[in-house]
């Protein structure tokens, strides 16, 4: 007879987290889960289990988590509709490539095939979301079974599913070391880099023209200063992709910023008039509405081959790690004399940044959006960490809020997953307990999630909650606006009390209605939080939509630039009519905005 110590399943389950560095797991009980809420328990000193009130919200916190901290995630959800619950945030974390291991509960194995309370195939419906999908089928395997999972979910950078029967948890199996991590786990992974000869043939097709761009994505990571001393060596102007946002500094007078619903005026209208485009190391959901509005040269550089083409026809395509990319090109060029085109380039951002500015400090009564992103930077520390809402927040804080290389900042970028803000915020909190963090939430987008406030609570993390309440989806609302609709449809919501709802929660809050209120709010959301407590702000701001720049349109022909308004624009006629850009650029305060047309006249830019 062996006398070798042994331990329940769950339990040696569990070793397997806590040896990748899993220091978390979010989730709500269940009975199929039991087993496994019994491990935690006993394993409580060394594993937090973080009890969501939604499974959908312990889902999306694990998928923030990983975007935030690059490392393995954890939720979990019992059998039926705890795990159904899960899907949106692993779709989030899916298309956000994001690695997250996904805890699903089943019912006893004694019981399955006989139509059981809760049971049924779980291993399909996960089929699509996840690069490993498995259903664990002895005891003995349950903690082999997981530590695979963990390796697929970082290997693709995704989501791995185990469905265990609660039964198997019970059972006790040999105590033995059964995780696989070693020291190569933090072995940063070979990179493919630029040759000689491919940054000299972009080299000839950047002598070749006239007006070229950059779009550069997250891929470009830390090389976002080497990227503008290319920039100003050879005088090609920089756009964004959101998601590299704070990558390449705000600052920077050749960065123009973003392209399409949440563009900057110069972003939109320089691209649209390109005809050499190097995609950077991006991944641009929008390229079909960017990418198509006119003929340009196309180079792409990425380092997953896969993606070549898949947003443009490809001219010359180049695989290699976006920053070595810039290098290589720093270190093989010649500077380039100041030309026309980057000069108007940057006046035009100049203009634009202004006029950003100036919206940011005015007094408004009613309340509007602008005015609380000045008092979010000037609380924010330097390190300060943001979970940004689906929705007009989106747009907003590309354009208002600052973020530089030393903030963390997540979104749901490609699904977009109303509800995003508060659980990236109980993520932030918890992985970066000594670091600030703020949820920027919507009405619309908060109501999905708001009975995770109490988790805040419950668990003492100091959030800062910013909640842009105006009773409007106004993201829809500002879609509708550009269709030839009778009227809007479905928009329209019902006021809520955020701040009595919070304090019904024991959440200390405030409510705040114009401009003049605000700093006396973000003074007090700044000294609960530094007393260690969650804050609520509900800012009741007025439904008004932002300069729609991607509404502009750039035509050139015969030698000469016309801008125009898209003819979709107030396709239900509810705006205030516009015939003109300069009318277009005044129904939004911007009466100091001028065309590229006007930049490249001053510039001298010929076409």
């Amino acid at each position: 007879m062996s006398n070798q110590n042994t331990i329940p399943a769950s339990v040696a389950m569990l070793r397997v987290l806590e040896a990748w560095g899993v220091k978390h797991v979010y989730g709500y009980p269940g009975g199929s889960f039991n087993s496994t809420m019994a491990a935690l328990d006993a394993e409580k000193e060394r594993l937090k289990y973080v009890q969501i009130r939604h499974e959908q919200v312990g889902a999306i916190a694990a998928s923030a988590d990983a975007k935030l901290t690059g490392k393995i995630a954890v939720t979990f959800g019992s059998a039926g509709p705890g795990a159904t619950n899960l899907l949106t945030g692993l779709y989030d974390a899916r298309e956000d490539h994001a690695p997250v291991l996904a805890l699903i509960g089943q019912v006893p194995s004694t019981n399955m095939n006989y139509n059981y309370f809760q049971e049924f195939a779980e291993n399909p419906m996960f089929e699509d979301v996840a690069v490993y999908n498995r259903l664990v089928m002895t005891p003995q395997s349950l903690p082999y079974v997981v530590d695979k999972a963990i390796r697929e979910a970082y290997k693709h950078s995704g989501v791995a599913v185990v469905v265990i029967p609660n039964d198997f948890g019970y059972v006790q199996i040999a105590d033995e070391p059964y995780t696989s991590t070693s020291p190569s786990d933090t072995k940063k992974q070979p990179l493919p880099s630029t040759t000689d000869e491919e940054a000299d043939h972009v080299l000839e097709m950047l002598k070749a023209a006239k007006r070229p761009v950059i779009h550069v994505g997250r891929g470009i990571g830390a090389g976002g200063e080497k990227l503008v001393e290319l920039s100003k060596k050879l005088q090609i102007p920089i756009v964004t992709t959101g998601l590299a946002k704070g990558l390449v500094r705000d600052d920077y007078e050749g960065n123009l910023g973003f392209a399409n619903r949440a563009a900057m005026k110069a972003a939109q209208e320089v691209f649209g008039v390109a005809d050499l485009v190097i995609a950077l190391g991006a991944d641009f959901p929008f390229a079909n509405l960017v990418y198509r509005t006119h003929p340009f040269k196309f180079v792409q550089v990425d380092i997953d081959r896969a993606q070549f083409g898949r947003h443009h026809y490809l001219d010359y395509g180049i695989w290699s790690d976006a920053t070595d990319f810039v290098e290589k090109l720093l270190a093989r060029s010649e500077a380039v004399e100041p030309t026309p085109f980057f000069k108007a380039a940057v006046a035009d951002n100049k203009n634009w940044r202004e006029y950003l500015d100036k919206m940011t400090n005015r007094e408004t009564d009613p309340l509007e959006f602008e005015p609380i992103y000045k008092e979010i930077n000037r609380i924010a520390e330097p390190d300060a960490i943001f979970s940004i809402d689906v929705g007009d927040n989106i747009i907003n804080s590309f354009r208002y809020l600052d973020i530089t290389p030393k903030n963390k900042w997540t979104i749901s970028s490609l699904f977009a997953t109303m509800g995003y803000g508060l659980p990236g915020a109980i993520a932030g909190k918890l992985s970066y307990p000594d670091r600030q963090v703020f949820n920027i939430s919507g009405d619309g987008a908060f109501s999905m999630v708001m009975q995770d406030l109490i988790t805040e609570k419950k668990y003492q993390l100091p959030v800062i909650n910013i909640i842009t309440s105006n009773t409007t989806l106004n993201f829809i609302k500002s879609e509708q606006d550009d269709i030839n609709m009778v009227q809007h449809s479905g928009i329209d919501i019902e006021d809520q009390d955020f701040a009595m709802i919070a304090k019904a929660m024991g959440i200390e809050s405030v409510t705040v209605r114009k401009s003049s209120e605000l700093a006396a709010a973000f003074d007090q959301a700044l000294t609960v939080t530094k007393a260690g407590r969650p804050f609520l702000i509900d800012a009741k701001i007025t439904a008004k939509r932002g300069l729609p720049v991607e509404e502009l349109e750039m035509k050139l022909e015969d030698g000469k630039l016309t801008e125009s308004i898209s003819a979709n624009y107030n396709a239900n006629h509810t705006l205030p009519k516009a015939d003109s850009v300069e009318e277009f650029f005044a129904a939004y305060n911007g009466e100091e905005l001028k065309p590229l047309t006007h930049f490249f006249n001053e510039a001298g830019v010929e076409l």
